[in-house]
């Protein structure tokens, strides 16, 4: 059984680019620690590119996706998608771009692969600097959650799991400094809603 994780720096987290079996200090860590104790023959790999967005994503699909055939791929993307259109000197992804990218992408996956999909929303936790972003990402997580009802085995929805979780947390960056980049609470938070929502895909 090979899990194959896809995204960005929160997927990324850290890991050693020589070695795609090593994953990093962030949630494929701590998913895969939990997905080995009933699985302890699964493969692991983590493919994650720090501010990566859905167009570089689909770029390098087939050497780090497709040629890979996954049993189950799982992909993170969007917040850069949205961070970008902030910074002066990039050129920013449309929502409808974001949409035809990851569209697109998808439709790869199916066609050339017998992958089972999840995919997992993207997030925006609590940040004063970051609060201007919220309209945008609420438009990212509903073209997520549309493309997961056509394409995917498994929707996570990150910023719905994550909202109902620091209603009981007294601190509101327990799971993040940046309100982006979880921190381990965050990555553990993550990697447990990780391993249960990849059961049924597993057999």
């Amino acid at each position: 059984m090979r899990i194959l994780f896809q995204g960005d720096s929160i997927t990324d987290a850290g890991r050693d680019r020589r070695d795609f079996h090593n994953l990093g200090n962030g949630y494929p860590k701590y998913a895969a620690e939990l997905i080995k104790k009933e699985y302890p023959d699964a493969e692991f790999i983590n493919l994650g590119i720090s501010g990566n967005r859905s167009g570089q994503l689909f770029d390098r699909s087939t050497p780090d996706l497709i040629d890979l055939q996954p049993d189950v791929v799982s992909i993170l993307i969007g917040i850069n998608d949205i961070w970008h259109r902030h910074n002066p000197s990039s050129v920013p992804t449309t929502d409808e771009q974001f949409e035809l990218n990851y569209r697109t992408l998808l439709t790869e996956i199916r066609k050339r692969t017998g992958a089972k999909i999840m995919l997992l929303s993207p997030f925006l936790l609590d940040d004063e600097a970051k609060e201007a972003w919220r309209g945008e990402v609420n438009r990212a997580i509903a073209i997520v959650r549309k493309l997961a009802a056509e394409f995917a085995d498994v929707y996570v929805p990150l910023d719905e799991k994550f909202e109902e979780a620091l209603k009981t947390q007294p601190e509101p960056k327990f799971y993040s400094a940046d309100g982006v980049h979880p921190n381990p609470n965050g990555s553990a938070f993550i990697g447990a809603l990780y391993a249960e929502a990849i059961k049924p895909l597993l057999g």
